[in-house]
């Protein structure tokens, strides 16, 4: 039988082992792998920052939308972000709730990984306004003179509401979780401005009873409310879509089919951060295999309900009897984008089926190709979603072909840039395994096993 030692830590670790091998990336210089990764990272990100000056400065010419493909690369990025943060909150919250303590090690970069998945997301919609400068003041729902209210009943500002929501939970449930492992950075560093910068951070923990009490509840209560926002969040995004009357939007089998895309997308970018901190800090003690194999296997799960669901919709289309529904999804497969969708299918429906065998789920390499190939799919699919239900109208007079510009792709993989800094930064000044936890789970020094 498997014990908790061999599947939550390996090898013969004290406590002061733990705090030595995750304070060590926040006491040391930078490596020279992070320093080859981050600097990857900045000149994408200065490519994101260089498209993004021009895009505001002369507005959203620049892009490939079109009538009545407007949405474009926008919004298929804002979905695949949001997607990429439902992990973090289901690794850390559910999985919390019904005591797996599997996730302890892993949890803490999953969280990170959802607060920088939502910033990026964020600027999507934001820049998409055209002049954001102006419209986040129209946006805003307050009392004014005029008696001018946003529409209530539309999807597009349940978004706001949800994704606010959801951004401000994860959030306060990642800070409230490393406060005692902040004040373990705090007693062990030496420089006076560390020490001071942690010893605030670490909001005056000091370990005793009633520390752990307070921070069990709240800790508690925070998971408690979190584990809703995984399911609500994109099944809000969902109804952006799926509240039309596009043909290929109009479908309830939308929210739960985003769910589980959300899932099967976020854990395979923790998949492909996880592998790489593994290596670049020599955590594979804490991370382990057994950790990505259960991993492996929730992607494989999530892949067939995303594969199951892409068969449902061609069945639905071909059941309503509908000339418009049935057509879209002809288009799909057999149209001017069926590239993008074959690219969506074998990568997300066939592609992680390879995890059937064990020797897969528990291979490296192959884990963390199958994660880059999920995600490709990924994006895909809401490429697929976005652009092949718009492009073709109900009247051959209003069909577009759309093209995204180099702005267009510019964004896209800027976005990446900005998300990647951010998460390096990350691993940088905090404590990327939750220690505490992880001493929580660890047999008692010297006891019998």
């Amino acid at each position: 039988m498997t014990t908790h030692q061999e599947i939550l830590v390996t090898g013969n670790k004290t406590f002061a082992d733990v705090d030595n091998d995750v304070c060590t990336p926040l006491e040391s210089f930078p490596t020279r792998r992070w320093t080859i990764v981050f600097g990857a990272t900045i000149l994408a990100l200065a490519i994101w920052a260089f498209v993004v000056a021009n895009f505001v400065g002369r507005g959203q010419g620049v892009l490939g939308l079109n009538q009545p493909s407007g949405w474009g690369t926008d919004i298929t990025n804002f979905v695949f972000w949001i997607g990429i943060g439902h992990a973090g909150t289901l690794i850390s919250a559910i999985l919390f709730l019904f005591r797996q303590r599997w996730r302890t090690g892993i949890n803490r970069s999953a969280e990170a990984m959802t607060i920088f998945a939502v910033i990026t997301a964020l600027t999507f919609p934001l820049l998409h306004t055209g002049r954001p400068w102006y419209a986040a003041f129209w946006l805003l729902p307050y009392p004014n003179q005029r008696e001018l209210w946003v529409n209530f009943r539309s999807p597009l500002l349940w978004d706001v509401f949800a994704v606010s929501t959801y951004f401000t939970i994860s959030a306060v449930f990642w800070y409230i979780g490393m406060i005692p492992d902040l004040a373990t950075v705090r007693d062990r560093a030496k420089n006076g401005i560390r020490k001071a910068a942690y010893t605030i951070l670490s909001m005056g923990w000091r370990g005793s009873n009633k520390n752990w009490s307070h921070y069990e509840m709240a800790y508690l209560l925070l998971a408690g409310l979190s584990t809703p926002l995984v399911l609500s969040v994109h099944t809000i995004v969902s109804f952006d879509f799926a509240v039309s009357q596009i043909p290929g939007w109009h479908t309830t089998i939308f929210p739960p089919y985003f769910v589980a895309g959300a899932i099967f997308s976020g854990f395979a970018m923790v998949l492909t951060l996880l592998v790489i901190m593994r290596e670049m800090f020599n955590f594979k003690n804490y991370i382990t295999i057994d950790h990505l194999e259960k991993m492996n296997k929730i992607i494989m799960a999530t892949g067939m309900m995303v594969g199951y669901a892409y068969a449902c919709e061609f069945f639905i289309a071909w059941y309503s009897g509908g000339a418009f529904e049935k057509y879209v999804f002809i288009n799909r497969a057999f149209g001017p984008y069926w590239w993008a969708y074959w690219t969506m299918a074998i990568c997300n429906a066939f592609i992680p089926q390879i995890f059937w065998f064990r020797a897969a789920r528990r291979n490296i390499a192959v884990m963390f190709v199958i994660s880059l190939f999920v995600n490709i799919g990924m994006w895909f699919e809401r490429y697929v979603i976005v652009v092949t239900s718009l492009h073709r109208d109900f009247l051959p007079s209003s069909w577009s072909m759309y093209f995204p510009t180099w702005y267009d792709w510019g964004w896209t993989f800027g976005s990446f840039g900005l998300f990647f800094a951010l998460f390096l930064l990350f691993v940088r000044v905090l404590p990327t395994i939750a220690m505490a936890e992880i001493k929580s789970v660890m047999p008692t020094p010297g006891a019998k096993h």
